[in-house]
């Protein structure tokens, strides 16, 4: 089993349809790159009309700071962020250098 992680983000209502059709086809080389850093049962649920991401994946990884500078030095990647990120608000309350305001696990249930 690996590390489960959980992340929230805003999400522009008026980019909503926009974003679901972006997710609804991936682009390939962002779903190897995914998988390249360690990442599986990678999840993303809307909630409107409150207009929140929740992300949830689980990092099988032995270091997850090095995947994920990878998967920001991916040049398809970026590209891909470049489409999805104007869609989001960032939380004012994450931390540091977040964009997705990380979450602690506090239950878990197989």
């Amino acid at each position: 089993m690996g590390r489960r992680m959980g992340m929230l983000i805003g999400v522009k209502p008026e980019t909503i349809a926009q974003y679901k059709a972006l997710h609804a086809a991936v682009w390939p080389e962002v779903l190897a790159l995914i998988s390249a850093c360690n990442i599986r049962n990678y999840t993303i649920f809307l909630r409107e009309p409150e207009n929140l991401l929740f992300g949830t994946w689980e990092y099988h990884g032995t270091d997850f700071q090095a995947d994920m500078a990878k998967m920001a030095a991916d040049q398809k990647n970026q590209e891909w962020w470049s489409v999805c990120m104007p869609c989001q608000t960032p939380l004012d309350s994450r931390a540091d250098g977040e964009w997705w305001a990380m979450m602690e696990e506090v239950f878990h249930h197989d």
